[in-house]
């Protein structure tokens, strides 16, 4: 049996109707006719080689049988056919249609229940090569079938205007594409802060408009990339935060019957819902900033030997909460810096006046997250992350952190190969256009300085002139203020 879904015998789509207007000799004769149920997913069941709704069944080929017109029995002696012939597994069909008087179509399909389309009982046509194309048998008279026929520009423009757009899911592979594709496997590099409204007095009943915690936000980049911190502005949104409050603390109140109070909303931090209570459900709007990394991270892996002392490096805070590379140690190719090739990279972003930023340590973000209503940036404190680095030194456990880059010509298609060069990094070529003058920091954290000096209390006992006293950005954080050592390395 040709394998071919369907044929023609007309010459030129021209001729296609060519007969349509002849008369029938009984236009009252009742056929058997086509019924399209489903349309094709090819968008080409409107061609003249497809079968149409009103289209004249003149023959039936089912495996070695023909079945011819006139149909005993019209639709139900055909349908107990189709029946027999799908309980043989003979499902197999080839289906010659008659448009007008001398134009025919062939349509090779398969023989399948109806459920989705005519009921349980009834059987269907779907096409070879288009499951999505299928075609049910219904009886009318010759004439129905020439005036459907003739009618199919209208029904075509019918078709267009009733037939929706459908959704549908599709399966992804999730685990493997962000193993594969993100540089810092199964994490984003995507990062927000949030700013809390700040508070407009001690009890923080009150708090200041959106425009000013806007400002603050739109302060906050400003002055992160002027220090040198290699980021990018993404986007930024308010956030609707819900919390409890009382009545003369909300700054407009919205009564949820009414629309006109939501004009009163556009610049205000803080509103309530009324209830049959009176108000007691606020809610705060914050803003959420969205930056990333100028030309994405790149993980430095420092090994440690029996023999090392130091770690080679210092980190310090920026005021907007960044942890950074301060200082490297110098003339000691041996020191773990040097051997995992953060000196040369923390040099070369000198260079070009950028801070060498940590984002991650053992692949957790070390970076600011929030900013209270009292105005304090919630970030990591230097201290700790000394003394875990120090840890890690004592114990001998590699160390794993995450570094901002901040040249685009370094910005890799290939995240498998900047993680490859994870252990020994090439230094890519930086820019120069921009050149920053990076302000010192005076309240800069020199790190615990040797092994001698590093207690099991986790004090430092040489006899510096140290002093601990509480930070401004967070309740339990302290910042280290040295005065005294000249070789404060981890």
């Amino acid at each position: 049996m040709d394998q071919s879904r369907y044929s023609s015998s007309s010459s030129s789509d021209s001729s296609q109707f060519s007969s349509l207007n002849s008369s029938p000799a009984n236009s009252s004769t009742v056929v058997l006719s086509i019924e399209c149920l489903k349309g094709s997913s090819k968008a080409d069941e409107w061609t003249g080689d497809m079968l149409q709704t009103g289209d004249i069944v003149e023959e039936l080929r089912i495996g070695n049988m023909t079945v011819k017109s006139p149909f005993k029995n019209g639709k139900s002696g055909v349908q107990k056919t189709l029946h027999n012939s799908f309980k043989q597994k003979q499902t197999s069909i080839r289906v010659r249609v008659r448009r007008g008087s001398d134009e025919f179509a062939e349509l090779q399909a398969c023989i399948v229940p109806g459920d989705q389309f005519v009921g349980r009982k009834q059987y269907v046509l779907r096409a070879i090569d288009d499951p999505n194309y299928a075609v049910g048998f219904i009886d009318r008279t010759e004439g129905e079938c020439l005036n459907l026929q003739a009618s199919r520009t209208s029904r075509m423009v019918n078709a267009l205007e009733r037939t929706p757009l459908q959704d549908g899911y599709v399966a992804y592979p999730w685990e493997r594409r962000m193993h594969e594709m993100l540089s810092i496997p199964n994490s984003s590099s995507f990062y927000s802060i949030l700013f809390l409204p700040k508070a407009s007095d001690k009890v923080g009943s009150r708090y200041n408009d959106l425009e000013d915690t806007l400002a603050r936000a739109h302060a906050w980049i400003n002055a992160s990339q002027a220090s040198g911190t290699p980021i990018v502005f993404m986007n930024i949104q308010t956030e609707s935060l819900l919390t409890k409050i009382s009545g003369d603390m909300a700054s407009s109140t919205v009564n949820a019957g009414s629309l006109s109070d939501l004009s009163n909303l556009a610049n205000i931090s803080l509103y309530g819902f009324e209830d049959y209570h009176g108000v007691d459900i606020g809610v705060v709007r914050a803003v959420r900033m969205w930056f990333s990394p100028l030309a994405g991270e790149i993980p430095i892996e420092i090994k440690i030997k029996d023999t090392d002392t130091k770690l080679g490096f210092a980190i310090s805070r920026t005021e907007e909460g960044f942890i950074y590379i301060s200082s490297v140690i110098e003339g000691d190719e041996d020191a773990p810096s040097a051997r995992s090739g953060l000196s040369n990279l923390y040099k070369q972003a000198s260079i070009t006046s950028r801070l060498l930023v940590v984002s991650r340590i053992s692949n957790q973000k070390v970076l600011p997250w929030m900013v209270s209503p009292t105005g304090a940036i919630r970030c990591f404190d230097t201290v700790s992350v000394s003394q875990k680095l120090s840890l890690h030194r004592h114990t001998r456990v590699p160390i794993l952190f995450h570094v901002f880059l901040w040249d685009r010509n370094a910005n890799f298609a290939n995240v498998g190969s900047i993680r490859a060069r994870a252990m020994s990094i090439d230094t890519p070529s930086l820019p120069t256009e921009v050149h920053l003058t990076r302000p010192v920091n005076e309240n800069q954290v020199m790190p615990i300085a040797s092994e001698e000096g590093f207690t099991d209390e986790g004090r430092v006992n040489d006899g510096a002139d140290i002093m601990l006293r509480r930070d401004t950005a967070g309740e339990f954080s302290f910042r280290l203020h040295d005065f005294a050592l000249k070789n404060n390395w981890v």
